[in-house]
Protein backbone atom coordinates (compact mmCIF):
# COMPACT_ATOMS: atom_id res chain seq x y z
CA UNK A 1 0.00 0.00 0.00
CA UNK A 2 1.46 3.10 -1.16
CA UNK A 3 1.22 5.97 1.75
CA UNK A 4 2.59 8.79 0.59
CA UNK A 5 1.51 11.31 3.54
CA UNK A 6 2.11 9.12 6.31
CA UNK A 7 5.45 8.59 5.02
CA UNK A 8 6.01 12.28 4.95
CA UNK A 9 4.73 13.02 8.52
CA UNK A 10 6.80 10.28 9.65
CA UNK A 11 10.08 11.30 7.93
CA UNK A 12 13.18 12.03 10.15
CA UNK A 13 14.98 14.49 8.13
CA UNK A 14 11.58 16.33 7.62
CA UNK A 15 11.48 16.31 11.76
CA UNK A 16 15.02 17.62 12.08
CA UNK A 17 14.57 20.68 9.26
CA UNK A 18 10.83 21.32 11.32
CA UNK A 19 12.82 21.14 14.50
CA UNK A 20 15.44 23.70 13.99
CA UNK A 21 13.18 25.86 12.63
CA UNK A 22 10.74 25.69 15.62
CA UNK A 23 13.40 26.00 18.45
CA UNK A 24 14.86 29.33 16.45
CA UNK A 25 11.50 30.65 16.24
CA UNK A 26 11.12 30.57 20.03
CA UNK A 27 14.43 31.13 21.07
CA UNK A 28 13.38 34.66 19.18
CA UNK A 29 10.59 34.93 20.97
CA UNK A 30 12.18 33.90 24.09
CA UNK A 31 15.20 37.12 23.69
CA UNK A 32 12.05 39.34 22.56
CA UNK A 33 10.05 38.54 25.12
CA UNK A 34 12.13 39.03 28.10
CA UNK A 35 12.93 42.10 27.10
CA UNK A 36 9.79 43.26 26.55
CA UNK A 37 9.91 44.35 23.04
CA UNK A 38 6.60 42.63 22.15
CA UNK A 39 3.66 43.45 23.78
CA UNK A 40 2.79 40.91 26.85
CA UNK A 41 -0.76 40.15 24.77
CA UNK A 42 -2.25 41.20 21.09
CA UNK A 43 -5.61 41.21 22.16
CA UNK A 44 -8.71 40.14 20.06
CA UNK A 45 -12.11 39.44 20.97
CA UNK A 46 -13.17 35.72 20.99
CA UNK A 47 -15.16 36.18 17.61
CA UNK A 48 -12.86 38.34 16.10
CA UNK A 49 -10.08 35.44 17.24
CA UNK A 50 -12.12 33.00 16.33
CA UNK A 51 -12.30 34.21 12.32
CA UNK A 52 -8.66 34.64 12.57
CA UNK A 53 -8.28 30.87 12.86
CA UNK A 54 -11.10 30.01 10.50
CA UNK A 55 -9.29 31.58 8.03
CA UNK A 56 -5.82 30.25 8.48
CA UNK A 57 -7.12 26.80 8.52
CA UNK A 58 -9.57 27.54 5.21
CA UNK A 59 -6.99 30.13 3.25
CA UNK A 60 -3.34 29.64 5.02
CA UNK A 61 -0.58 28.13 3.64
CA UNK A 62 0.70 24.68 4.66
CA UNK A 63 3.89 26.20 5.88
CA UNK A 64 4.01 24.99 9.50
CA UNK A 65 7.01 27.51 10.57
CA UNK A 66 4.48 30.22 9.57
CA UNK A 67 1.52 28.73 11.23
CA UNK A 68 4.17 28.15 14.56
CA UNK A 69 4.91 32.42 13.85
CA UNK A 70 1.12 32.78 14.32
CA UNK A 71 0.63 30.91 16.88
CA UNK A 72 3.51 32.35 18.79
CA UNK A 73 2.23 36.19 18.05
CA UNK A 74 -1.34 35.59 18.91
CA UNK A 75 -0.15 33.36 22.26
CA UNK A 76 0.42 35.95 26.11
CA UNK A 77 3.61 36.17 26.06
CA UNK A 78 4.38 34.39 29.73
CA UNK A 79 8.24 35.42 29.70
CA UNK A 80 7.37 38.98 29.13
CA UNK A 81 8.27 40.74 32.75
CA UNK A 82 5.06 42.80 32.26
CA UNK A 83 3.01 39.51 32.33
CA UNK A 84 1.92 39.51 36.30
CA UNK A 85 -1.02 37.53 35.64
CA UNK A 86 -2.23 34.32 36.54
CA UNK A 87 -0.62 31.42 38.82
CA UNK A 88 1.13 29.85 35.72
CA UNK A 89 4.56 28.91 35.58
CA UNK A 90 7.13 30.28 33.52
CA UNK A 91 8.26 27.67 31.91
CA UNK A 92 12.72 27.02 32.22
CA UNK A 93 13.98 26.55 28.72
CA UNK A 94 15.16 23.01 29.73
CA UNK A 95 11.98 21.90 31.19
CA UNK A 96 10.45 22.33 27.88
CA UNK A 97 12.78 20.52 25.91
CA UNK A 98 12.15 17.56 28.26
CA UNK A 99 8.61 18.48 27.25
CA UNK A 100 8.91 17.59 23.28
CA UNK A 101 11.38 14.52 24.39
CA UNK A 102 8.34 13.37 26.19
CA UNK A 103 5.90 14.73 23.75
CA UNK A 104 7.69 12.23 20.71
CA UNK A 105 8.53 9.29 23.23
CA UNK A 106 5.03 9.51 23.97
CA UNK A 107 5.29 6.31 26.85
CA UNK A 108 2.48 6.08 29.21
CA UNK A 109 2.97 5.85 32.53
CA UNK A 110 0.51 4.22 34.37
CA UNK A 111 1.84 0.70 34.11
CA UNK A 112 5.86 0.02 34.66
CA UNK A 113 6.32 -1.60 31.25
CA UNK A 114 4.70 1.15 29.18
CA UNK A 115 7.10 3.90 30.74
CA UNK A 116 9.62 2.53 32.71
CA UNK A 117 11.82 5.57 33.29
CA UNK A 118 9.20 7.62 33.93
CA UNK A 119 7.49 5.76 36.60
CA UNK A 120 10.77 5.29 38.65
CA UNK A 121 12.07 9.21 38.01
CA UNK A 122 8.48 10.11 39.46
CA UNK A 123 9.27 7.74 42.51
CA UNK A 124 12.79 9.70 42.42
CA UNK A 125 11.04 13.28 42.91
CA UNK A 126 8.16 12.34 45.00
CA UNK A 127 10.83 10.75 47.75
CA UNK A 128 12.49 13.73 47.27
CA UNK A 129 9.47 16.12 47.60
CA UNK A 130 8.54 13.84 50.85
CA UNK A 131 11.60 14.45 52.36
CA UNK A 132 11.90 18.49 52.06
CA UNK A 133 8.12 18.70 54.11
CA UNK A 134 9.45 16.67 56.88
CA UNK A 135 8.37 13.14 56.21
CA UNK A 136 10.10 9.95 56.62
CA UNK A 137 10.82 8.84 52.98
CA UNK A 138 10.71 5.72 54.05
CA UNK A 139 6.80 5.60 55.09
CA UNK A 140 5.77 8.49 52.93
CA UNK A 141 4.34 7.93 49.34
CA UNK A 142 2.78 9.42 47.02
CA UNK A 143 2.35 10.09 42.83
CA UNK A 144 2.15 12.57 40.41
CA UNK A 145 -1.08 13.67 38.59
CA UNK A 146 -2.84 16.17 36.35
CA UNK A 147 -3.53 19.52 37.68
CA UNK A 148 -4.38 20.58 41.53
CA UNK A 149 -7.93 20.22 40.90
CA UNK A 150 -7.62 16.16 40.11
CA UNK A 151 -4.95 15.78 42.90
CA UNK A 152 -6.95 17.10 45.66
CA UNK A 153 -10.05 15.18 44.19
CA UNK A 154 -8.39 12.21 44.31
CA UNK A 155 -6.82 12.98 48.27
CA UNK A 156 -10.45 13.71 49.51
CA UNK A 157 -11.33 10.53 47.56
CA UNK A 158 -8.63 8.74 49.71
CA UNK A 159 -9.89 10.37 53.04
CA UNK A 160 -13.93 9.50 52.52
CA UNK A 161 -12.60 5.51 51.92
CA UNK A 162 -10.48 5.61 55.00
CA UNK A 163 -12.08 7.40 57.32
CA UNK A 164 -15.86 6.63 56.78
CA UNK A 165 -17.32 3.86 58.62
CA UNK A 166 -18.59 1.97 55.73
CA UNK A 167 -17.36 0.28 52.34
CA UNK A 168 -18.37 4.05 50.32
CA UNK A 169 -16.39 3.07 47.40
CA UNK A 170 -18.36 -0.28 46.43
CA UNK A 171 -21.75 0.34 48.28
CA UNK A 172 -21.97 4.00 47.75
CA UNK A 173 -22.35 7.05 50.35
CA UNK A 174 -25.25 6.02 53.07
CA UNK A 175 -24.12 9.08 55.66
CA UNK A 176 -24.03 12.68 55.09
CA UNK A 177 -20.04 13.01 55.03
CA UNK A 178 -18.27 16.57 55.34
CA UNK A 179 -14.66 18.00 55.20
CA UNK A 180 -14.02 21.58 56.92
CA UNK A 181 -11.86 24.23 55.11
CA UNK A 182 -11.45 27.98 54.53
CA UNK A 183 -13.90 29.85 52.52
CA UNK A 184 -11.03 31.10 50.80
CA UNK A 185 -10.00 27.55 49.92
CA UNK A 186 -10.00 27.06 46.12
CA UNK A 187 -13.21 26.16 44.33
CA UNK A 188 -11.75 22.69 43.32
CA UNK A 189 -12.45 21.13 46.53
CA UNK A 190 -16.14 22.08 46.82
CA UNK A 191 -16.23 21.16 43.50
CA UNK A 192 -15.01 17.46 44.23
CA UNK A 193 -16.91 17.04 47.50
CA UNK A 194 -19.57 17.76 45.16
CA UNK A 195 -18.52 15.21 42.48
CA UNK A 196 -18.07 12.60 44.83
CA UNK A 197 -21.84 12.82 45.89
CA UNK A 198 -21.48 15.00 49.22
CA UNK A 199 -23.85 18.27 47.85
CA UNK A 200 -23.81 21.51 49.54
CA UNK A 201 -23.03 20.17 53.04
CA UNK A 202 -20.08 18.45 52.11
CA UNK A 203 -17.99 21.34 52.53
CA UNK A 204 -17.84 23.08 55.97
CA UNK A 205 -17.01 26.28 55.21
CA UNK A 206 -15.08 28.43 58.15
CA UNK A 207 -14.78 32.06 58.06
CA UNK A 208 -11.48 34.11 57.87
CA UNK A 209 -10.21 37.25 59.84
CA UNK A 210 -9.40 40.07 58.66
CA UNK A 211 -5.93 38.31 57.16
CA UNK A 212 -7.88 36.27 55.35
CA UNK A 213 -6.68 33.40 57.72
CA UNK A 214 -9.10 30.82 58.88
CA UNK A 215 -10.19 31.75 62.54
CA UNK A 216 -9.52 29.00 64.05
CA UNK A 217 -11.74 30.10 67.42
CA UNK A 218 -14.65 28.72 65.47
CA UNK A 219 -13.18 25.35 64.71
CA UNK A 220 -15.31 23.34 67.56
CA UNK A 221 -18.46 25.43 66.78
CA UNK A 222 -18.34 24.28 63.31
CA UNK A 223 -17.45 20.78 64.12
CA UNK A 224 -20.21 20.13 67.22
CA UNK A 225 -23.41 22.11 65.04
CA UNK A 226 -21.96 19.79 61.87
CA UNK A 227 -22.01 16.33 64.47
CA UNK A 228 -25.37 18.04 65.81
CA UNK A 229 -26.77 18.20 62.30
CA UNK A 230 -26.24 13.69 61.81
CA UNK A 231 -22.62 15.06 59.13
CA UNK A 232 -19.85 12.82 59.39
CA UNK A 233 -16.75 14.80 59.38
CA UNK A 234 -14.14 13.04 58.06
CA UNK A 235 -11.26 15.60 57.66
CA UNK A 236 -10.11 19.28 57.68
CA UNK A 237 -8.09 21.02 54.93
CA UNK A 238 -5.03 23.66 54.98
CA UNK A 239 -4.88 26.14 52.09
CA UNK A 240 -1.16 26.90 51.36
CA UNK A 241 -2.01 29.35 50.49
CA UNK A 242 -5.35 30.78 49.32
CA UNK A 243 -5.66 31.88 45.99
CA UNK A 244 -7.17 34.85 46.00
CA UNK A 245 -5.07 36.41 48.33
CA UNK A 246 -1.78 33.93 48.64
CA UNK A 247 -2.65 33.44 52.64
CA UNK A 248 -0.70 31.04 54.22
CA UNK A 249 -2.89 29.65 57.22
CA UNK A 250 -1.47 28.17 60.37
CA UNK A 251 -0.91 24.65 59.77
CA UNK A 252 -0.11 23.63 63.50
CA UNK A 253 -3.52 24.99 64.91
CA UNK A 254 -5.46 22.51 62.52
CA UNK A 255 -2.75 19.91 62.85
CA UNK A 256 -3.90 19.92 66.18
CA UNK A 257 -7.68 20.29 65.80
CA UNK A 258 -7.21 17.10 63.32
CA UNK A 259 -5.76 15.34 66.01
CA UNK A 260 -7.52 16.12 68.84
CA UNK A 261 -11.04 14.59 67.12
CA UNK A 262 -9.35 11.77 65.03
CA UNK A 263 -9.76 13.61 61.61
CA UNK A 264 -7.47 13.39 58.54
CA UNK A 265 -5.46 16.43 58.31
CA UNK A 266 -4.83 17.42 55.05
CA UNK A 267 -3.25 20.39 52.90
CA UNK A 268 -2.94 22.01 49.59
CA UNK A 269 -0.37 23.12 48.89
CA UNK A 270 -0.49 23.70 45.19
CA UNK A 271 0.68 27.12 44.95
CA UNK A 272 2.60 27.55 48.05
CA UNK A 273 4.27 24.15 48.44
CA UNK A 274 7.14 24.92 47.05
CA UNK A 275 8.62 27.31 49.47
CA UNK A 276 9.67 24.16 51.68
CA UNK A 277 12.98 24.89 49.64
CA UNK A 278 13.61 28.36 51.01
CA UNK A 279 15.20 28.83 53.97
CA UNK A 280 13.97 32.53 54.17
CA UNK A 281 10.16 31.13 53.46
CA UNK A 282 9.71 27.59 54.79
CA UNK A 283 8.51 28.71 58.55
CA UNK A 284 5.22 29.55 56.30
CA UNK A 285 4.79 25.79 56.14
CA UNK A 286 5.20 24.85 59.95
CA UNK A 287 3.08 21.98 60.38
CA UNK A 288 3.12 20.31 57.33
CA UNK A 289 4.89 17.38 58.52
CA UNK A 290 2.15 16.46 60.50
CA UNK A 291 -0.52 16.50 57.90
CA UNK A 292 -1.62 12.93 56.36
CA UNK A 293 -1.29 14.26 52.46
CA UNK A 294 -0.49 16.62 50.73
CA UNK A 295 -1.12 18.06 47.34
CA UNK A 296 1.66 20.66 44.92
CA UNK A 297 2.11 21.79 41.76
CA UNK A 298 5.23 21.88 39.74
CA UNK A 299 3.76 24.07 36.88
CA UNK A 300 3.28 26.92 39.38
CA UNK A 301 6.15 28.04 41.67
CA UNK A 302 8.65 25.43 39.77
CA UNK A 303 9.36 26.51 36.42
CA UNK A 304 7.56 23.28 34.94
CA UNK A 305 5.19 23.26 31.77
CA UNK A 306 1.54 22.22 32.34
CA UNK A 307 0.42 19.69 34.10
CA UNK A 308 2.30 18.30 36.79
CA UNK A 309 1.27 18.03 40.26
CA UNK A 310 2.70 15.82 43.24
CA UNK A 311 -0.10 13.86 45.82
CA UNK A 312 2.16 12.96 48.74
CA UNK A 313 0.88 10.50 51.71
CA UNK A 314 2.79 10.28 55.07
CA UNK A 315 1.51 6.75 54.93
CA UNK A 316 2.63 4.72 51.98
CA UNK A 317 -0.50 2.81 51.99
CA UNK A 318 -3.13 5.32 52.11
CA UNK A 319 -1.78 6.30 48.58
CA UNK A 320 -3.52 3.50 47.12
CA UNK A 321 -6.71 3.84 48.78
CA UNK A 322 -8.60 6.55 46.43
CA UNK A 323 -9.13 4.10 43.31
CA UNK A 324 -9.19 0.22 43.70
CA UNK A 325 -10.78 -1.06 40.49
CA UNK A 326 -9.33 -4.04 38.39
CA UNK A 327 -7.88 -3.95 35.22
CA UNK A 328 -6.58 -7.77 34.43
CA UNK A 329 -5.05 -6.30 31.20
CA UNK A 330 -2.88 -4.17 32.51
CA UNK A 331 -1.32 -5.29 35.81
CA UNK A 332 -1.15 -9.60 36.58
CA UNK A 333 -1.48 -9.90 40.13
CA UNK A 334 -4.65 -7.87 41.10
CA UNK A 335 -4.52 -7.43 44.23
CA UNK A 336 -1.02 -6.93 45.11
CA UNK A 337 0.41 -2.80 45.94
CA UNK A 338 2.70 -2.24 43.02
CA UNK A 339 4.54 1.24 43.16
CA UNK A 340 5.52 0.70 40.27
CA UNK A 341 2.35 -0.05 38.18
CA UNK A 342 0.47 3.85 38.75
CA UNK A 343 -2.60 2.86 37.71
CA UNK A 344 -3.44 1.66 40.66
CA UNK A 345 -3.26 4.70 42.57
CA UNK A 346 -3.59 7.32 40.22
CA UNK A 347 -7.13 8.31 38.11
CA UNK A 348 -5.96 8.43 35.01
CA UNK A 349 -5.89 5.39 32.62
CA UNK A 350 -3.71 7.47 30.09
CA UNK A 351 -0.63 9.42 32.32
CA UNK A 352 1.96 11.71 30.47
CA UNK A 353 5.47 11.40 31.31
CA UNK A 354 5.24 14.40 33.76
CA UNK A 355 8.05 13.23 35.85
CA UNK A 356 10.52 14.05 33.02
CA UNK A 357 10.24 17.78 32.83
CA UNK A 358 10.48 18.80 36.69
CA UNK A 359 13.21 15.70 37.64
CA UNK A 360 15.47 17.46 34.47
CA UNK A 361 15.58 20.71 36.74
CA UNK A 362 16.26 18.89 39.56
CA UNK A 363 18.78 16.97 38.27
CA UNK A 364 20.45 20.14 36.49
CA UNK A 365 20.12 22.56 39.75
CA UNK A 366 19.32 21.06 42.76
CA UNK A 367 16.22 22.35 44.92
CA UNK A 368 18.81 25.66 44.73
CA UNK A 369 16.92 26.54 41.57
CA UNK A 370 13.84 26.88 43.59
CA UNK A 371 14.93 28.47 46.59
CA UNK A 372 16.35 31.68 44.50
CA UNK A 373 13.13 31.85 42.32
CA UNK A 374 10.96 31.63 45.68
CA UNK A 375 13.14 34.18 47.77
CA UNK A 376 13.24 36.86 44.60
CA UNK A 377 9.49 36.39 43.52
CA UNK A 378 8.48 36.86 47.23
CA UNK A 379 10.69 39.43 47.98
CA UNK A 380 9.72 41.25 44.93
CA UNK A 381 5.67 41.24 46.37
CA UNK A 382 7.01 42.99 49.48
CA UNK A 383 8.88 45.71 47.42
CA UNK A 384 5.83 46.12 45.54
CA UNK A 385 3.54 46.28 48.60
CA UNK A 386 5.95 48.98 49.77
CA UNK A 387 5.50 51.46 46.54
CA UNK A 388 1.80 50.88 46.65
CA UNK A 389 1.73 52.30 50.52
CA UNK A 390 3.64 55.12 49.10
CA UNK A 391 0.73 55.70 46.73
CA UNK A 392 -2.14 58.24 48.55
CA UNK A 393 -4.24 56.67 45.41
CA UNK A 394 -3.70 53.30 45.48
CA UNK A 395 -4.71 51.04 48.46
CA UNK A 396 -3.23 47.61 49.58
CA UNK A 397 -5.58 45.09 50.99
CA UNK A 398 -3.19 43.18 53.06
CA UNK A 399 0.30 42.81 53.24
CA UNK A 400 1.58 39.82 51.24
CA UNK A 401 3.27 36.54 52.05
CA UNK A 402 3.39 34.84 49.02
CA UNK A 403 4.22 36.46 45.22
CA UNK A 404 0.52 37.86 44.96
CA UNK A 405 -0.42 41.39 45.73
CA UNK A 406 -4.26 42.69 45.78
CA UNK A 407 -4.59 46.14 46.19
CA UNK A 408 -6.84 48.75 44.08
CA UNK A 409 -6.75 52.18 42.30
CA UNK A 410 -8.97 54.40 45.15
CA UNK A 411 -8.90 58.20 43.73
CA UNK A 412 -10.85 60.10 46.56
CA UNK A 413 -14.16 58.98 48.21
CA UNK A 414 -16.30 56.64 45.91
CA UNK A 415 -18.48 54.35 47.01
CA UNK A 416 -17.62 50.36 47.28
CA UNK A 417 -19.63 49.32 44.42
CA UNK A 418 -17.99 52.30 42.41
CA UNK A 419 -14.56 51.45 43.20
CA UNK A 420 -14.89 47.98 41.71
CA UNK A 421 -16.21 48.98 38.74
CA UNK A 422 -13.52 51.67 38.40
CA UNK A 423 -11.07 48.90 38.94
CA UNK A 424 -12.64 46.20 36.89
CA UNK A 425 -12.82 49.16 33.32
CA UNK A 426 -9.17 49.70 34.20
CA UNK A 427 -7.94 45.75 34.02
CA UNK A 428 -9.97 45.52 30.89
CA UNK A 429 -8.41 48.63 29.62
CA UNK A 430 -5.02 47.30 30.23
CA UNK A 431 -5.80 44.10 29.09
CA UNK A 432 -7.14 45.95 25.43
CA UNK A 433 -4.38 47.79 25.76
CA UNK A 434 -1.44 44.54 25.87
CA UNK A 435 1.44 46.60 27.29
CA UNK A 436 0.73 44.58 30.76
CA UNK A 437 -1.17 41.61 31.89
CA UNK A 438 -3.06 41.41 35.69
CA UNK A 439 -5.98 39.90 36.43
CA UNK A 440 -8.65 40.90 39.23
CA UNK A 441 -10.32 39.27 41.83
CA UNK A 442 -13.08 39.35 44.64
CA UNK A 443 -12.36 40.10 48.42
CA UNK A 444 -15.47 40.17 50.69
CA UNK A 445 -17.92 41.89 47.80
CA UNK A 446 -15.18 44.08 46.35
CA UNK A 447 -13.31 43.51 42.98
CA UNK A 448 -9.43 44.48 43.26
CA UNK A 449 -6.72 44.04 41.38
CA UNK A 450 -4.73 41.25 41.32
CA UNK A 451 -1.01 40.52 40.32
CA UNK A 452 1.18 37.20 40.77
CA UNK A 453 4.51 37.87 40.33
CA UNK A 454 5.43 34.78 38.70
CA UNK A 455 8.24 35.96 36.31
CA UNK A 456 12.20 35.79 37.56
CA UNK A 457 13.03 39.09 35.13
CA UNK A 458 10.19 41.30 36.49
CA UNK A 459 12.22 44.15 38.14
CA UNK A 460 10.60 46.96 40.29
CA UNK A 461 10.88 49.33 36.92
CA UNK A 462 8.21 47.29 35.19
CA UNK A 463 6.10 47.30 39.06
CA UNK A 464 6.43 51.02 38.82
CA UNK A 465 5.22 51.20 34.89
CA UNK A 466 2.85 49.07 35.77
CA UNK A 467 1.43 51.51 38.73
CA UNK A 468 2.20 55.12 36.10
CA UNK A 469 0.04 53.11 33.89
CA UNK A 470 -3.09 52.50 36.52
CA UNK A 471 -3.26 55.93 37.95
CA UNK A 472 -3.43 56.93 34.04
CA UNK A 473 -6.57 54.69 33.42
CA UNK A 474 -7.54 55.70 36.42
CA UNK A 475 -7.66 59.58 36.17
CA UNK A 476 -9.20 59.36 32.53
CA UNK A 477 -12.01 56.84 33.66
CA UNK A 478 -12.94 59.32 36.39
CA UNK A 479 -12.50 62.00 33.86
CA UNK A 480 -14.93 60.66 31.67
CA UNK A 481 -17.97 59.79 34.51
Amino acid sequence: MNKPLISKAFNPDNFRHQGHLLVELLGDYLESALQSSTPVNRWRDPEDQLTFWQNDYKEGDRQLEHFFKKLIDSSLHMHNPKNMGHQVAIPAPEAALAGLLTELLNNGTVVYEIGAPAVVLERVVCKQLAQEMGFDPGKADGFMTSGASLANLTALMAIRNIKAGEDVWNKGNNKQYALMVSEEAHYCIDKSLRIMGLGEAGTIRIPVDEHYKVRVEMLESAYRAARDRGVEVLGIIGCSCSTSTGTYEELEPLADFAQAHNLWFHVDAAHGGPAIFSKKHRHRLKGIERADSVVMDFHKMMMTPALSTAIIFREAKHSYRSFSQKAQYLWEEQEKKSWFNLGQRSFECTKLMMSIKIYTLLRQYGTALFEEYIDYTYDLAQSFAGMLKQESDLELALQPETNVVCFRYKPGKLSSASLSKLNSLIRKKLIEDGEFYIVQTQLKEDIWLRVTLMNPFTTTVELRALLEKIKQLGRQLVSEQ
